[in-house]
């Protein structure tokens, strides 16, 4: 990964502040209230590439929170929602940095910017389910649950060809055994956790965001981020000069575990 400069910590910050001023802060963890619809009936672009398959770690437990202690490589996880100017502001940091990330994305997310997730997917990303529209999974009944589950995994088989790469239950650190299983059925070898949460969805100021992740980030992190907000957005290139001085690599999820 490349230094960071102070133009791009600056384009950064300028970025940020144009995107809280309009608005981009009513999403990552808030309350959502939209309704689950049915899902677009979008194909996947011909040109993209292949969208690959969720894949089973044996050495590694149903519920992940952190990939091998070992190797100096950290997955950096962002949950799929919010304006989507920031997503595509922080794929393109991370991408001038040589870094790779994992998208947990929301269906109705998906629904209303169906092109975002193809453009994860060219940008060398892991592309994963994060319920249809982050609920507290936890707390749902079985057939509701299900439903979160299935009708993300749906979204993103029309959109790319495959359920993604991941499931990460909305509004939960760690999946009940009951959703643990519906993910299973859905396809998804492993529920994604992490054992680093940035706190981005509070809004705390890019440094305290910074502070946070480089605080307690070391050897197979899987760190906890967001789409939709203007601190991220800021924080990201100093989070990954941090990364670059301590000799972390920024991969997806599935490379941190291969």
């Amino acid at each position: 990964m490349g230094r960071v400069t102070t133009t791009d910590r600056r384009a950064a910050l300028r970025t940020g502040a144009a995107l809280l001023a309009a608005g981009a802060l009513t999403a990552g963890c808030a309350p959502q209230g939209a309704a689950a619809g049915p899902a677009p009936a979008t194909r996947p672009s011909p040109a993209g590439s292949a969208a690959p398959a969720p894949r089973r770690f044996p050495a590694h437990p149903a519920q992940l929170t952190h990939g091998p202690r070992g190797r100096a490589r950290v997955a950096l996880t962002f949950h799929g929602q919010g304006d989507p100017a920031t997503a595509r502001a922080l794929l393109a940091t991370a991408e001038r940095h040589d870094a790779r990330v994992t998208v947990l994305a929301v269906g109705t997310w998906l629904d209303a910017h169906p092109d975002l997730a193809r453009r994860i997917l060219d940008g060398g990303h892991d592309l994963g389910n994060h319920t249809v529209r982050h609920l507290d999974i936890n707390a749902l009944s079985e057939a509701e649950a299900r439903e979160e589950i299935d009708g993300c995994a749906r979204r993103l088989k029309r959109l790319t060809g495959s359920v993604g790469t991941w499931f990460r239950p909305s509004r939960a650190t760690r999946a009940s055994p009951l959703v643990e299983r519906l993910a299973q059925r859905a396809g998804y070898p492993h529920v994604l956790s992490y054992d680093v949460d940035s706190l981005d969805f509070t809004s705390p100021g890019a440094d305290a965001v910074t502070r946070s992740v480089s605080g307690a980030i070391r050897n197979g992190s899987v760190v906890s981020l967001h789409f939709g907000y203007a601190d991220t957005v800021a924080a990201l290139p100093a989070v990954l000069d941090e990364l670059d001085r301590r000799g972390l690599r920024a991969v997806t999820t599935t490379e941190l575990l291969s």
